[in-house]
């Protein structure tokens, strides 16, 4: 919106409102966390049975010292919230991927371990991901776009008090 004034107010309106480069970004911004996910979903569905936030989860426990991970860092890295994690860490539990313990450093915390069976369907699953993950964002961009995305995603990204 180009006024400075809200429709219908007689005050003027302080909102800055945004210019059409900055509506450009941000939509595509918006673009990209709306339909990115699903884009990236759909092949480890069909192929590994997982939801993306399931496989990274896997993953992300995966790549950890020991396959094992507090929660609330896993929480973090799969971008859910720790319910979320914890109803999907329940399901991993019963299948026999992932197992939970009291962390041994602090026991306030929980940590979640990555079992060889869960390892095994994490492994196979991966090169979906990276095939799509491929496609779908790192081949359409040049190198320097990577380092552009690269540095745009660490200035936007929020991290949790505890994890810094």
């Amino acid at each position: 919106m180009a006024t400075t004034a809200t429709p219908g107010a007689d005050a003027p309106d302080e909102t800055p409102w945004l210019n059409a480069d900055e509506k450009e970004a941000w939509t595509g911004l918006v673009s990209l966390v709306l339909l990115l996910p699903g884009r990236l979903e759909s092949p480890l569905q069909h192929e590994a049975g997982l939801t993306l936030f399931e496989y990274l989860t896997l993953s992300h426990i995966s790549e950890a010292p020991e396959r094992r991970l507090r929660m609330s860092e896993l929480a973090y890295l799969a971008n859910g919230s720790l319910s979320r994690l914890s109803n999907v860490v329940k399901r991993f539990e019963q299948r026999g991927w992932v197992a939970r313990s009291p962390d041994p450093d602090d026991g306030r915390y929980t940590v979640a371990a990555l079992t060889d069976a869960g390892y095994e369907v994490v492994v196979a699953a991966a090169p979906t991901h990276v095939r799509a993950v491929r496609r779908l964002v790192l081949d359409p961009l040049t190198d320097a776009d990577q380092q552009a995305l690269a540095r745009i995603a660490a200035k936007l990204r929020v991290r949790p008090v505890d994890l810094t």
